[in-house]
């Protein structure tokens, strides 16, 4: 049974950093992680592609944070990351992680990959 777990969520300030964590346990197939990704959503809004990346390295980035957050994965960890900087109160959301066998692997719709966590809050006061 593929899991996904995120952490490292909480409260800090504008301008604030934070690094969320995401492990992946039971994926079988290398394909299953092909495409890894985060997307976020706040309380009344949509659901917003954060970013993404490939078994090869290859990241993609919402315009929204591009400059900002910074994806990357540890394969021999199965752990996929999410650094983010200067923090403004628009980023305050539900913040999931995904994977699955997606050869675009667009930063646009993570959420639409196979395995999805159950997310972790990220809050950013003013």
């Amino acid at each position: 049974q593929v899991q996904l777990v995120e952490s490292g969520g909480g409260s800090v300030q504008a301008g604030g950093s934070l690094r969320l964590s995401c492990v992946a346990s039971g994926l079988r197939d290398p394909d299953d992680a092909y495409c890894m990704g985060w997307f976020r959503q706040a309380e009344g809004k949509e659901r917003e592609g954060v970013a993404t990346i490939t078994i090869r390295g290859a990241s993609q980035y919402a315009e929204s944070v591009q400059g900002r957050f910074t994806v990357s994965k540890d394969d021999a960890q199965n752990t996929l990351y999410l650094q983010m900087t200067s923090l403004n109160p628009e980023d305050s959301a539900m913040y999931y992680c995904a994977a699955g066998t997606s050869y675009v692997c667009s930063h646009r719709a993570p959420w639409t990959l196979a395995y999805r966590g159950e997310g972790t809050l990220v809050t950013i006061s003013s």
